[in-house]
């Protein structure tokens, strides 16, 4: 049975929400017999988009796209902006971010401070694994490679040019025992490793402890970044004072 997780993607669902208050207000529109101007409307089909995702459970920052998305792009086409420009943008989001939309999980970067928290619970005498779930420019993995040097460290990222960029760091920087791959965590095994680190997003944890609970040894230790996993208190926290007030959540399998 798959662990990966079955609703239809906000970013999907959110399209469909802006489509149907575009059919919407132009019903209204037209039943009317108003005439208003492309951003009124703009603002028009906006309002109904917020309003419709209101009502589907989308999170709050989602109402602000879906009320921003039409009038940002009335405004953007009265600029004569070139539209070379939103297809390069277009070409450099779908590098960074690929299936964010679809896993909702974000590019994040963690901090020194977590690099160094999370040094501080790896072996120092003996060799150990570790695999960083979503291992973006490969920060993590670079940075302990240095630090615990008798570690393997793996890494998987999705993303193609955040893994481009951090299989060039590892490659050209001398880092032995550290390696990235492209492709899911869904579809890794993580028995393999004594460590597992994840820095990911409130949505996948449930599947994700799920998943960890299945695969991974007795006595391996799983690592969240800041995201707790729901009705499953941690056996350790580490509190990180960086910018983002970072956590550490702790459980030993």
């Amino acid at each position: 049975m798959s662990l990966r997780p079955k609703r239809i993607p906000p970013a999907i669902l959110a399209l469909l929400l802006q489509f149907a208050a575009f059919i919407l207000a132009l019903l209204a529109v037209r039943l009317s017999g108003l005439q208003p101007t492309p951003l009124v409307f703009a603002l028009f089909c906006g309002a109904l988009a917020a309003i419709l995702s209101r009502i589907a459970g989308l999170a709050f920052w989602w109402l602000l796209i879906q009320f921003a998305f039409a009038p940002a792009l009335v405004l953007m086409l009265a600029l004569h902006i070139p539209p070379a420009f939103f297809l390069v943008a277009f070409l450099v989001m779908l590098a960074v971010y690929w299936s964010t939309f679809r896993t909702q999980v974000p590019l994040y970067l963690s901090s020194n401070k977590v690099w160094q928290a999370l040094e501080s619970r790896l072996p120092a005498d003996q060799p150990f694994s570790l695999i960083d779930l979503g291992s973006g420019i490969g920060g993590v993995l670079t940075y302990l490679a240095q630090k615990r040097p008798l570690g393997h460290y793996h890494g998987i990222e999705s993303a193609p040019l955040p893994f481009l960029w951090s299989w060039l760091r590892i490659r050209f920087g001398g880092h032995r025992d550290c390696s990235v791959h492209w492709g899911s965590f869904w579809d890794h095994d993580l028995s393999q490793y004594d460590v597992v680190f994840a820095y990911l997003s409130p949505v996948p944890m449930k599947a994700l402890w799920e998943k960890a609970r299945n695969e991974m040894r007795p006595g391996s230790l799983f690592i969240s970044n800041t995201f707790a996993v729901p009705d499953h208190p941690p056996q350790e926290t580490i509190s990180v004072d960086d910018l983002h007030q970072s956590t550490l959540f702790l459980w030993r399998m």
